[in-house]
């Protein structure tokens, strides 16, 4: 079969590699639609939780080409998505039910082969099926999960008033559950005037387009509709700049969170005072795990909107191109088709 692989960071080919081999508990899905995210990038880069050599892509739906001996819930042909961590269920952290942080976490399209390729093997507890959506429309089942990490830790309270800064497709999908799920005010900052638009047609009350070269035009205009500041404000760009610059806008007892990826060598300067005197609450979102089936709730029941999230598609001969088109901002979702 043919598939996307690295052999070390930044230094990949598409080639012929073999068929995976099927456990009596797995599945075998034939990849009908992979999506291309900035995690994506970093894996690229080696950051992360690359582990070379690898055959990225960790956001996969399609049909079931297969089934392991033991697996009684899926049969040939069926439409379904995957859920791509895989834990040890073993370790210090599983044992006291903090799956997330696994010793031994494994990822399909991070640490193990992923759907940039024609097939993939996948533990049948990790498969879901899909009824209304696309397989296009499937592919944000993993970001939706991530949001829906976000929002359990990030507990937002009914009436809360809300900063988002990023509006890139797990910023959009974050947004769309943030104002359905208790935000009264939901402003989105970002510097995209199209992916501003679309939104704001989703959720937002208000946005503010932001200035990469002055940060105190979005700042003034921020204040100006919220003098007092927000019970949350989010960083889901990935820029560091922005994660130091989210403090400001927090009010007395708010919370700001790290939602977004950053390099692992990026730092913030921040006051110790200021978190200490208002008694700041600094949280991380880190991936998700046992979040798709309420990720397909509100995906299957159109609460979240994906349609037009996703700009562009691409044949797997072409993911240089893809790739190139994520790192450039100007797109949403990016989605591969492996066996077009």
């Amino acid at each position: 079969m043919k598939a996307l692989v690295y052999t070390a960071p930044r230094e990949f080919q598409i080639k012929e590699v073999d068929y995976p081999r099927l456990g009596e508990n797995q599945v075998i899905i034939k990849v009908m639609a992979c999506g291309v995210c900035k995690t994506d990038l970093h894996i690229h880069n080696g950051e992360f939780l690359a582990q070379f050599p690898l055959i990225p892509g960790h956001e996969f739906a399609g049909e079931i080409e297969e089934v392991g001996s033991a697996v009684t819930a899926f049969s040939r042909g069926e439409r379904v998505v995957a859920d791509n961590t895989v834990l040890c269920g073993e370790c210090y952290y599983c044992r006291r039910n903090q799956p997330l942080f696994c010793e031994n976490f494994y990822s399909l399209g991070c640490t193990g082969p992923g759907g940039f390729a024609q097939y993939v093997v996948v533990n049948q507890d990790k498969v879901f099926p899909i009824e209304k959506l696309s397989f296009e429309q499937a592919t944000l089942t993993e970001p939706t999960a991530c949001a829906i990490h976000g929002m359990d830790v990030i507990d937002v309270k009914p009436g809360d008033d809300v900063l988002l800064f990023g509006a890139g497709p797990t910023g959009i999908i974050l947004a769309q559950l943030l104002k359905h799920c208790g935000a009264v005010n939901l402003v989105v900052a970002a510097p995209t005037q199209f992916k501003l638009d679309i939104v704001k047609d989703l959720c937002a009350d208000y946005i503010v387009q932001v200035d990469r070269n002055d940060y105190s035009k979005h700042t003034q205009e921020i204040k100006r509709l919220f003098p007092k500041g927000f019970d949350v404000v989010v960083d889901a760009t990935g820029a560091a700049s922005i994660t130091e610059h989210c403090i400001q806008f927090a009010k007395y007892g708010g919370k700001i969170v790290i939602y977004g990826v950053c390099p692992e060598d990026a730092r913030i300067t921040i006051s110790p005072y200021e978190i200490f005197r208002k008694e700041l609450k600094l949280i991380g979102s880190f991936a998700q795990t046992h979040c798709f089936d309420r990720a397909l709730k509100y995906l299957e029941n159109g609460i979240v909107k994906v349609d037009r999230l996703i700009t562009h598609t691409f044949k797997l001969k072409d993911y240089a191109q893809a790739l190139e088109l994520v790192r450039s901002g100007r797109c949403l979702k990016v989605v591969i088709k492996p066996n077009e």
